[in-house]
């Protein structure tokens, strides 16, 4: 509707008085003096908020407009940039935050954490818009994720009582990634996520056709961006101005999937499963350990460090594992199962190439089924030429 109650007896027009095939008759000049009672509408946003330098300044560009803004991060599993440095012992002075709650805080907003890893399997296995480089969907994503966001704001009571949310605003820049971010997916995003024209990107506004935040007048397109390409000069002047000088920087965002190792892996553990599934176990364990499949039916992820230890520790119950018994050495989870005595002990034997018995004529180690089960082998410690380079995933 046209008019909106705000407060008693107090009526403001939600749309501007010059729109086409509206009539409107303006009010005397007095009613438009601001009042503590008279308050205009406050336009408010959502924003898809990864945790880096560009969901940041989007959301700030916002703020400085006086649109109020909240912010989401969708959890795919994939993304949990400090989730490996929280496990490596050599990494135990890089952060552990969770970038996109930090910058939530540094701006002030709210932040739904949204967990659509089950959803988001079928972007992973079947992007309609095809891969990147490695196994990164970056255009299907994205289309996911603003549909998500549209979702929030046609379900917004679920959210935000009766307020409601009125855009969405994502960080993108046009040029940026070359999967995602050029000027012909643009409208791509926007059309098939369902957001059509509320879907406004800041930083990258005055390169782009006026949406419908910047047609109503809810914000002012002149005070937006038109940042384009890879440089990134114009957002690290932007952040000095407004005063912004910590910020994650993460390459490829935080996703592991535009990483090529690990995107290795995942195409090999599909290959090995012959069939293209994964869980969030599955996604979990290919960040962490060395991985070596020195048959097509088992592989063996061994713990570089004392903290993957730990945390391989916890994955005991699903997997085999074996460990060293008689000198320090690391732990290793069997995904797979052995055909042969000869394809355990080669296995044991790898496991202590990497012990500190590597050098000993013989090393006594435990192989421990989920089920608590086990039996101890003594090998000789493979040498640096029994393991091949091709066994190397990733």
């Amino acid at each position: 509707g046209g008019w909106m109650r705000a407060g008693p007896a107090i009526a403001i027009l939600r749309r501007p008085i010059s729109e086409p095939g509206r009539h409107a008759v303006r009010p005397p000049a007095q009613v438009f003096h601001m009042t503590q009672a008279t308050q205009p509408i406050k336009r408010r946003a959502i924003a898809l908020v990864s945790g880096g330098l560009d969901s940041m300044l989007a959301v700030k560009v916002m703020q400085e407009q006086g649109i109020e803004v909240e912010g989401v991060n969708f959890f795919t599993g994939f993304c949990v940039e400090g989730h490996t440095h929280a496990i490596r012992k050599k990494d135990k002075d890089k952060e552990k935050r969770n970038n996109s709650l930090w910058v939530a805080e540094q701006l002030g907003i709210k932040l739904h954490i949204i967990d659509i890893s089950e959803e988001y399997k079928d972007v992973v296995l079947n992007p309609k818009h095809g891969y990147g480089a490695n196994l990164n969907p970056c255009l299907d994503c994205k289309i996911f994720m603003v549909n998500q966001a549209t979702l929030m704001i046609n379900k917004a009571r679920e959210f935000a009582g009766d307020r409601g949310f009125d855009f969405i605003v994502t960080g993108e820049v046009i040029g940026q990634r070359p999967k995602s971010q050029r000027k012909e997916t643009m409208p791509i995003i926007s059309q098939e996520s369902g957001a059509d024209d509320r879907l406004l990107r800041p930083l990258c506004a005055r390169n782009l056709p006026p949406t419908l935040p910047e047609r109503e007048g809810w914000v002012n397109r002149d005070e937006l961006h038109d940042f384009s390409g890879r440089n990134r000069k114009p957002q690290m002047a932007l952040a000095k101005k407004f005063g912004l000088d910590d910020f994650a920087q993460p390459a490829g965002g935080c996703c592991f999937l535009t990483d090529e190792s690990y995107s290795n892996k995942l195409s090999d553990l599909w290959k090995a499963r012959n069939e293209r599934r994964y869980e969030l176990d599955d996604i979990m364990l290919l960040k962490v350990g060395r991985h070596l499949r020195p048959k097509p039916h088992y592989k063996l992820i061994i713990s570089r460090e004392e903290g993957e230890n730990r945390f391989l520790e916890g994955y005991r119950y699903m997997f085999s594992s074996i460990t060293t018994v008689s000198c320090p050495g690391p732990l290793a989870l069997v995904d797979g199962n052995f055909e042969s005595d000869e394809e355990l002990e080669q296995a044991a034997a790898i496991v202590a190439r990497y012990s500190k018995g590597r050098v000993l004529d013989e090393v006594t180690l435990e192989i421990r089924q989920p089920d608590g089960v086990a039996r101890q082998v003594t090998v000789k410690p493979a040498q640096p030429d029994d393991v091949l380079p091709a066994w190397n995933v990733g």
